[in-house]
């Protein structure tokens, strides 16, 4: 006959693989964009794990992602208070996510010569965005998460993530466009230029 412990064990493996373990890619791509170092992401992750499993088996079940957004974005608040501030890391990844900005046009000849120099020209027009705008534009635009789940993990409304993404995405916009007009040559590459100063919006106090 099982004892208590062992059966309690029992539900907490099977809840933790139906309900943790199909959402371990998200948590880690999210946590890279919280914590912008690969190794500080494991740990949350780790802390975060540790965490789901001690709750896992008085969790209802519904909404998973949410309940587990929730743990990540708490732990990360409680190890950040005992290490550093959250900080957001060069997001080169975001060069393979071209398509998010908007729908993608047929390539002309123009596209073709500034095609590869465009994810560098990305790279920079996202780090010279605000970091409260660069933040909800990985999240939703790299790691593929829903507004509202951005919001959960943000703890912001629905509205300002929406406004904060929206901005985030005309101001790449711009940047990308203000480069290839007057950076680009047809003798050779765009001239690399510093990326002109972001201050930040006076109605965004959020």
């Amino acid at each position: 006959m099982d004892t208590p412990d062992a059966e309690l064990r029992a539900r907490q493996a099977t809840a933790f693989r139906t309900y943790v373990e199909p959402e371990l890619g998200v948590l880690l791509r999210v946590a890279r964009t919280l914590t912008g170092s690969a190794s500080d992401a494991e740990d949350l992750v780790q802390e975060t794990l540790i965490r789901a499993w001690r709750g896992v088996d008085r969790f209802d079940g519904r909404h998973p992602r949410a309940w587990l957004f929730t743990i990540l974005r708490n732990t990360n608040l409680n190890m950040n208070r005992r290490q550093r501030p959250v900080t957001v890391e060069d997001p080169a990844v975001l060069s393979r996510a071209r398509p998010a900005f908007g729908s993608a046009p047929a390539r002309g000849p123009e596209d073709e010569a500034l095609g590869p120099y465009l994810p560098d020209v990305l790279d920079r027009a996202v780090n010279a965005l605000d970091v409260r705008f660069r933040t909800v534009l990985l999240l939703i635009d790299v790691d593929q998460l829903t507004y509202a789940e951005a919001a959960e993990v943000l703890q912001l409304p629905l509205g300002t993530v929406m406004s904060r993404l929206s901005r985030a995405r005309n101001r790449v916009r711009g940047y990308v466009r203000d480069q290839a007009g007057g950076g680009h040559h047809a003798s050779g590459p765009p001239r690399r230029q510093p990326p002109p100063p972001v201050t930040p919006d006076k109605g965004d106090r959020s």
